[in-house]
């Protein structure tokens, strides 16, 4: 089982197959979430595959607060609940470049996965409740997806990388983009010469509201757009809001649903991201087709699914399709991106679950007559004229989430698990920027998953005895579970297509004769270089005894001089192993010389066997 599989996830779900007809591969579960742990947290630091926010968001005129306790798993779901409910936080005056004291009147939730589960490619599926009332307006649930060089309402992180999906060296964007195809000489581990970015892709982002005709479309509130928003986008020509693109100023072969009868949304094609100076100042395309959607969207679940093949390396290849129920919501392709030179994401993405409240979505517009629409508080007259109908009996409002799936082709190399690859590298880009990734008062962008230590009063605080049990008063987790109340099962990047042993039948193992000739060659080859290694051994650890007697000895030694062994031998006429005598003084002791003088009776007492080792000739030891 893949290290990001949820245990709880039904055997008849580790296979799927593609929804697109021209795809015939076979498809593995790579990542799951059932959300079947009851109490489960999701707060930093507390589970391996998510982390719920605690921060302002500064993005899309937010009226909201992100608080981790407002994502709880609660009868088999993921519960992202919006209420309302007072947070006061410093604010940061982007003009003044000052901070401010602010409060916000709504709370609400996110989990992202940014920097723990991320994937290159493959099909993503969840099975979702619409939070509220489908007739009213105000709230914004969102299922997505986001390349891991950015994280998701951190803005420092998204400037100049939001959502670059762009490979070519322009110019143009050379400032906007901040990891571009013109830089030689990159660095944080980077290749030279490719860009890089953080594209998005948009799953779901429900609209409610009253139902009645909308301009330039058949379809009618409620409705869900599915989208990608990519960089460089579009800069001439644009298409105005509210109206439909003109021919030739906007990307072509876009496919849309039959059944689903899906269309273009002509409510979202982008945004200018201006900076100073001008030449920083880039715009993104949002490329997005609305599907209208019952009431029975926001009363049960359903399901809605993305197959994002990625572009080559090169740019070229790949698509995207969104689906709702099975059925086709809409396809983009490579060719469709060629207006602008943006191509389909390679970048590794990471999993997002929120729901917002912002004024840009689903509020009165334009601005009531009268109104100075600065007010979003309920319970406040001056505010009513700003607010959608109905909108403060909408909370509180839960968005359940019932799983989330993911599953990559079997054997396809452009499908890749982890958030920092080979070929898209990002760990060093982020350690090297890791204040863009991180809170005001962070001392790191995550902190490290727990592994037990909650207070405890019996093992039931820990998550029962089948994940831990509780010690001294603290929770100690088994090994395959974590947080601090052991409630996660944990989960790692691994290979998830690398079989376990156990299911490894040994009666059906075949090899081709080729095989087993070059397995016979290797075998073969192996033995005779241990056999070598053999015979070098004893030949480095042959030692020649050698004796040598005073009697008929006639060599002198001198003892400035070291003794040639190999000199010796040959003086001697031995050409191999044996002994030679040498006198008891030792073979290296200068003595008086013999000439003339009567040579002395040898007994055992006065003779000494010395031991010297030889290799090659050459004496070793003695």
């Amino acid at each position: 089982m893949a290290g990001w599989v949820d245990p709880d996830t039904p055997k008849g779900f580790h296979r799927t197959k593609a929804l697109t007809d021209i795809d015939k591969r076979q498809y593995k579960l790579v990542f799951s979430d059932e959300f079947e742990q009851e109490g489960r947290s999701f707060a930093d630091g507390e589970d391996p595959k998510w982390t719920a926010i605690n921060k302002n968001d500064y993005t899309n005129d937010a009226l909201h607060f992100y608080s981790s306790d407002n994502a709880r798993v609660t009868n088999g779901v993921m519960n992202i609940t919006t209420e309302e409910k007072v947070n006061e936080y410093r604010a940061f005056n982007e003009k003044t470049k000052k901070f401010y004291a602010d409060k916000k009147h709504i709370q609400s939730g996110m989990l992202q996965g940014w920097n723990k589960f991320c994937l290159t490619g493959g099909i993503v599926e969840f099975r979702a409740k619409l939070p509220g009332d489908s007739g009213t307006g105000g709230l914004w649930p969102a299922l997505w997806m986001l390349g891991n060089l950015a994280r998701a309402t951190y803005v420092g992180s998204s400037d100049f990388m939001w959502p670059y999906s762009y490979n070519q060296c322009n110019e143009e964007t050379r400032m906007s983009q901040e990891i571009n195809a013109c830089s030689k000489v990159n660095h944080y581990g980077m290749d030279d010469g490719v860009g890089r970015g953080s594209p998005e892709i948009d799953i779901l982002e429900g609209m409610g509201g009253e139902a009645g005709k909308l301009p330039n479309t058949h379809i009618e509130r409620p409705y869900f757009s599915a989208s990608l928003q990519i960089a460089p986008g579009i800069r001439n020509s644009r298409p105005q809001l509210g109206h439909l693109p003109q021919k030739g100023h906007w990307y072509t072969h876009l496919e849309y649903g039959p059944v689903t009868n899906a269309s273009i949304n002509p409510f979202f094609y982008g945004v200018t991201l201006v900076h100073k100076p001008k030449e920083y100042t880039y715009q993104s395309d949002a490329i997005s087709a609305n599907m209208h959607i019952s009431e029975d969207y926001y009363k049960n679940h359903h399901i809605y699914r993305v197959e994002w093949e990625p572009s080559d390396l090169d740019g070229s290849g790949g698509y995207i399709k969104w689906f709702a129920d099975g059925e086709l919501v809409s396809a983009i392709y490579a060719d469709s991106l060629a207006i602008s030179g943006a191509q389909i994401p390679n970048e590794p993405m990471y999993i997002l679950m929120n729901t917002a409240v912002a004024s840009s979505w689903g509020f009165p517009a334009p601005c009531p007559e009268g109104c100075d629409c600065e007010c979003y508080e309920c319970g406040n007259p001056d505010c009513a004229c700003a607010l959608p109908q109905g909108y403060c009996d909408n909370f509180p409002a839960n968005f359940e989430v019932d799983y989330v799936r993911v599953w990559q082709a079997v054997n396809e190399t452009k499908h890749t698990l982890g958030c920092s690859t080979k070929d898209r590298p990002s760990e060093l880009f982020i350690k090297g920027h890791s204040k863009r990734y991180m809170g005001e008062d962070d001392k790191v962008p995550l902190q490290p998953v727990q592994q037990g230590g909650a207070p405890c009063s019996t093992s039931e605080d820990c998550g029962g005895v089948s994940h831990g049990g509780c010690t001294n008063g603290k929770c100690k987790c088994l090994e395959a579970f974590v947080g601090s109340r052991c409630l996660a099962h944990d989960g790692y990047d691994d290979d998830p297509f690398l079989e376990s042993v156990e299911t490894f039948d040994f009666d059906t193992l075949y090899l081709p004769t080729g095989v087993l000739v070059f397995m016979s060659i290797l075998f073969v080859g192996f033995c005779l270089f241990m056999a070598c290694s053999v015979i070098r051994k004893r030949k480095e650890e042959a030692c020649f005894e050698l004796e040598s007697s005073r009697r008929g000895s006639t060599q002198n030694y001198d003892d400035d001089v070291p003794i040639n062994m190999s000199v010796a031998l040959a003086h001697q006429g031995i050409s191999g192993p044996g002994q030679i005598e040498v006198p008891q003084t030792g073979s290296y002791a200068k003595q008086p010389s013999t000439e003339n003088q009567p040579l002395l009776a040898t007994s055992a007492q006065e003779h000494k066997v010395v031991t010297y080792c030889m290799i090659d000739g050459r004496l070793v030891d003695k």
